[in-house]
């Protein structure tokens, strides 16, 4: 974990420098690991006093569903989730196209270690029909999607992503037929991840045009937590009069191409950490990212530079005292004419 946030905080120092390095004052006498820390908490604290949650009833976007926010709960809006997801959690920008927030317990963040967040989706896919609820074989499912990862994971890698590997059912699939809301949930694994295991707990509420989704991302050990409180958020989320699943009308209707077992089978999300967008990053090859790297080379050299000159100060000003003659002006640049790369005028990029 240190590995990471070490990481995190080399992309942060950068990317400030490259945006203001005028603006970063560097203590001479302050150690880079100190530095590094300093500015990714002043990154933290500044996102986490950016985001505003809500309870209560919330109508979510598109009129057809609505979510009551309990107290012990709070929920954030769809854009904020949908940085959090990408920027912060690494996922493929993809994965929250139907993001309409995301419900976290009251205590919690995205940046929390030990929690989890539900994360909220509608999918306009029409009408699930759930007549093979009862004949799907969850073990036999599990099987064939272990089979199909590395097809799955040569693609992910070409975008610049972890693999991921399914361990297992975590809680098999249950469809409750009499409100028509299935759950389930799946032990993963990601390459890029060491140790912990990832939990991917799904809900699935089915409407009268599409599903209401809501998913857990958290660690393995968080299960008892997120069982602790499966029962209320179950409940959480309803769709609208005349949007339910028993408002169907089979003549002017579509039905999905899905069925509840595909439903179980679909995609998984990650929550790898906000250190995540510098693997991703660099494996792209963007540009700020080089240029940011750039400044963080040109940081060191004048924090060094800096200490250097502090130190030879110091002796200079205990000769002076003695009485002694005082040296020659140094020929080395001085720190206000150490020029990060960056600060001079770029060029325009064109798209």
């Amino acid at each position: 974990m240190l590995k990471y946030l070490y990481l995190a905080g080399c992309l942060f120092v950068a990317l400030r420098l490259s945006a203001a390095p005028t603006a970063f004052a560097v203590n001479p006498t302050e150690d880079s690991t100190e530095i590094f820390q300093k500015e990714m908490n002043n990154y933290v604290d500044s996102i986490k006093k950016a985001q505003h949650y809500e309870t209560g009833t919330i109508k979510l976007e598109g009129g057809k569903a609505e979510i009551n926010v309990p107290a012990g709960f709070k929920f954030l809006n769809k854009k904020q989730s949908q940085y959090v997801l990408t920027t912060l959690w690494g996922n493929p920008p993809e994965t929250s196209n139907n993001t309409l927030g995301m419900i976290f317990p009251e205590s919690s963040d995205p940046f929390a270690d030990s929690s989890y967040a539900f994360i909220v989706e509608y999918e306009d896919i029409g009408y699930v029909k759930d007549d093979d609820a009862e004949k799907i074989d969850y073990k036999e499912m599990m099987k064939n999607l272990q089979e199909g990862e590395q097809a799955s994971n040569e693609a992910r890698t070409k975008e610049g992503y972890a693999g991921i590997h399914l361990i297992g059912w975590a809680q098999q699939p249950f469809y409750d037929k009499e409100n028509k809301v299935l759950h389930w949930a799946k032990e993963i694994r990601f390459d890029d991840q060491e140790g912990a295991h990832t939990l991917n707990y799904e809900i699935r509420i089915l409407g009268r045009h599409g599903v209401l989704s809501l998913n857990a991302v958290c660690k393995m050990s968080e299960l008892p937590v997120v069982k602790a409180d499966i029962s209320k958020v179950l409940h959480m989320a309803t769709f609208t009069d005349g949007n339910t699943y028993f408002d169907f009308d089979p003549k002017i209707d579509n039905v999905a191409a899905w069925s509840i077992g595909g439903l179980v089978a679909g995609k998984v999300l990650a929550k790898i950490g906000f250190f995540a967008i510098l693997v991703k990053y660099l494996a792209a090859g963007w540009k700020f990212i080089v240029i940011g790297f750039m400044a963080l080379i040109g940081f060191f050299r004048r924090l060094f530079n800096r200490k250097k000159e502090a130190k030879e100060a110091a002796a200079f000003n205990t000769v002076s005292e003695e009485g002694q003659p005082t040296a020659e002006a140094t020929t080395e640049e001085s720190p206000a004419h150490n020029h990060l790369p960056g600060d001079e005028e770029q060029p325009e990029d064109k798209p």
